[in-house]
């Protein structure tokens, strides 16, 4: 059998003007990750990464904890099919359509706009995003030059299938992606439906890493959503 494991990116730039940037506490969730790694002797024959800057970035910390723990670390390789849905441009375009339709979606939006506080303003977000994203994963809505969810699960699991069969017995590969990515392996790996993928999808932690064992066409979930190397609650976040 053959290993292949997918880490979330650590924490990006929520809520600012460039999400696509990873934070500090996300350089700090992504260091540790390498450092639990290199101390731990976790060697791996490929590494990939998706194409944001947030998925790019984690893997380079990755790496630089190696060379410092002195461990090999293979250079990463670009594959675009593990960059993540177009969530900003879903939220962006099916918000104005779902404020004429759907009541649900006006409080959660007045709930959003209305926070008092950070904390507030990230909980009702959240709350918001979720309502909207599954109505349009489910097909409830369709948003005219946007990527499906179809589109977007058929486009992970070609990369999950050229990259498995890149990879020989005994191999030990690692991409650095993002929750839809991981929310599709775990899908294709245990049957899920679209409303169970996008509840695990929205479980995964940043920085956290889910592993898979595979040969020929079996693919099997071996872990998901490990963070041992964030032992401390301050360093446990979801976005």
């Amino acid at each position: 059998m053959s290993r292949f494991f997918i880490v979330r990116h650590g924490q990006a730039s929520f809520l600012e003007a460039d999400y696509d940037k990873i934070s500090p506490l996300g350089q700090r969730q992504s260091q540790l990750l390498g450092e639990y790694w290199a101390q731990r002797n976790f060697r791996f024959d490929r590494v990939f990464t998706g194409p944001r800057n947030r998925q790019k970035d984690t893997a380079a910390l990755v790496a630089g904890a190696y060379q410092r723990a002195g461990q090999p670390f293979p250079s990463p390789v670009i594959v675009p099919e593990f960059d993540e849905y177009d969530g900003e441009n879903v939220l962006r375009r099916a918000v104005p359509e779902l404020l004429q339709s759907s009541k649900m979606c006006r409080e959660l939006y007045s709930a959003f706009t209305d926070s008092g506080s950070p904390v507030d303003r990230l909980k009702n977000f959240e709350r918001l995003f979720e309502f909207v994203t599954t109505r349009w994963a489910t097909g409830e809505i369709v948003l005219s030059g946007v990527e499906s969810w179809i589109e977007f699960c058929a486009r992970v699991n070609r990369g999950i299938s050229s990259l498995t069969a890149q990879c020989g017995h005994g191999c030990a590969a690692v991409v650095f992606a993002s929750g839809g990515p991981i929310g599709v392996a775990i899908a294709r790996s245990l049957h899920l439906t679209t409303p169970d993928t996008l509840r695990v999808m929205w479980m995964s932690r940043n920085a956290s890493y889910s592993e898979f064992l595979f040969s020929g066409e079996r693919f099997t979930l071996s872990a998901f959503n490990a963070h041992p190397h964030l032992d401390d609650p301050t360093l446990l976040t979801y976005r």
